[in-house]
């Protein structure tokens, strides 16, 4: 267990080791996590393998405080750092260009961290058969958006923990704050509304489980 064997460790240094290890173990699901709620705007600036690095150090910065408390399942903690990294850094980078531009951005966007439709519609592509030329590619890669698009904001998000992040019910119910009935219920609702949306773009040809 992933707790267990930080409680275990019999210095600072053990603990940073096991800490590497276990962000390895989970760099994948992290990776998904940024991906779906990376600003589409700022991806030129800023990459997955940055926010990863920089949540990271992060969670060597906190791994005593969350020892100390250890209420919550270690990756679903990690997860949290992440998140808050990721809408600091977002914040920062939208801050710079906001500056840069003269002009006022709005950030709100960014501190809610709804997965984007553009990160659902990269994670859908890659999970199914993709057409080998790249115009189609893009034009369902644009339809598939704007799909996404006529979701509500917290639809995408269960879909996003459920199906691309691979969180499972208990799991879900933590990060949205409800309780575990509710959140099936929710995802239930959210995937056929997905499922209906989805039968509308040409060219899908997989279906959600």
């Amino acid at each position: 267990m992933d707790t267990g064997r930080l409680m275990e460790a019999k210095s600072p240094e053990e603990r940073k080791c096991i800490l590497a290890d276990l962000f390895l173990g989970h760099r994948d699901r992290l990776e998904a996590m940024v991906r779906l709620r990376l600003a589409p705007r700022l991806k030129a600036r800023l990459s997955t393998s940055d926010v990863l690095q920089e949540s990271y150090l992060e969670a060597q910065k906190r791994l005593d405080e969350y020892i100390g408390a250890g209420t919550m399942p270690f990756y679903l903690w990690l997860r949290r750092v992440t998140a808050l990294k990721l809408i600091e850094l977002q914040r920062h980078h939208l801050a710079t260009e906001k500056r840069a531009a003269g002009k006022e951005i709005p950030i709100e966007h960014v501190a809610t961290l709804h997965a984007t439709s553009e990160g659902m519609a990269v994670s859908l592509l890659a999970q199914g058969p993709s057409p080998s030329e790249e115009a189609v590619q893009v034009e369902l890669k644009a339809a598939l958006e704007a799909a996404f698009e006529r979701m509500e904001p917290i639809d995408r998000d269960v879909i996003a923990l459920r199906h691309f992040e691979r969180l499972t019910a208990p799991e879900t119910a933590e990060v949205l704050g409800i309780k575990e009935e509710a959140a099936q219920k929710r995802y239930l609702r959210a995937l056929k509304k997905m499922r209906a949306i989805l039968a509308t773009v040409p060219g899908i040809e997989w279906e959600l489980k």
